[in-house]
């Protein structure tokens, strides 16, 4: 088991627990048992852990698990919010309800099969599941790094602090308010508030908004932002004059799930 304590992020797995196993046990995080060897270590997840793949609340129940492991060892496993874990809640609680909307007909239901929705999440949910989802934060900061699951600006619609804004998020997940679950949901699928000329700029902007030193995000696969194929990713990508790092590996399109640590240097 580690005696170092570092901290690491990780991306969105988007229910492909084998890999993700897989690479923390590569990482010493995990043993052979598939229990928490992190010792001390601390490990954030960005979100995104449903649809797309085959076992999405497989992952849930892992990262749940070893919430508890890593608590009783002294390190820490938590995680923040993705959009894709506010469409799996919504799917479960509004279904194919229409939303109120100017723009033509709209359901969490439609936008759940769009984006890649799996039965067998919505069957094996169960209200532990819900429960712990539903206090999950959307922002965290952590030794300078400014934790978000979306690549986007759009957070500070719910607040001027981190604290405010998931405040405002965890009590719009516990109302019953279809119109705000939407506006959520709608929120945080958009993304690349920091590429271009004033990206860095926007990102020092924010950081000084609600604090640390670098913004760190998944939701953006970085094979879309490098042009490349996922499968030649082997890095997060830093960009944004070094303001911004990106660790969505791709793995639901073939990429890696990448285990970042932070800080980042090229060479590990």
């Amino acid at each position: 088991m580690r005696d170092e304590q570092r901290t690491y992020v990780i991306g969105d797995v988007h229910g492909h627990r084998a890999e993700l196993e897989g690479a923390l046990h590569a990482a010493g995080l995990l043993d052979e048992e598939s229990n928490w060897a992190g010792g001390r270590s601390r490990v954030w997840f960005l979100g995104d852990f449903v649809d797309r793949g085959p076992d999405g609340i497989g992952v849930i129940d892992l990262v749940m698990q070893l919430n508890g492991q890593a608590q009783e060892a002294g390190g820490q496993v938590d995680s923040l919010l993705g959009n894709h874990e506010i469409l799996l809640l919504g799917m479960y609680r509004f279904g194919d309800t229409d939303v109120p909307s100017d723009f033509g007909p709209r359901s969490f239901a439609r936008s759940w099969e769009i984006n890649g929705g799996q039965e067998s999440d919505q069957e094996a949910l169960t209200d532990a599941h819900l429960e712990w989802l539903t206090d999950r934060d959307v922002l965290q900061v952590v030794d300078d790094h400014l934790l978000m699951h979306s690549d986007t600006i759009e957070y500070l619609n719910w607040g001027e602090t981190v604290d405010e804004i998931n405040a405002a998020v965890k009590a719009l997940l516990k109302g019953d308010d279809l119109g705000e679950w939407w506006e959520c949901w709608r929120r945080m699928t958009t993304r690349y508030s920091f590429r271009g000329p004033q990206g860095q700029e926007v990102a020092e902007q924010l950081l000084d908004f609600l604090g640390g030193k670098q913004v760190v995000h998944g939701h953006s696969v970085i094979a879309d932002q490098l042009g490349i194929l996922p499968a030649q990713v082997e890095a997060p990508y830093e960009y944004a004059g070094g303001k911004v790092l990106g660790v969505d590996g791709g793995l639901f399109v073939g990429g890696p799930c990448l285990i970042v640590p932070l800080p980042y240097t090229p060479e590990d």
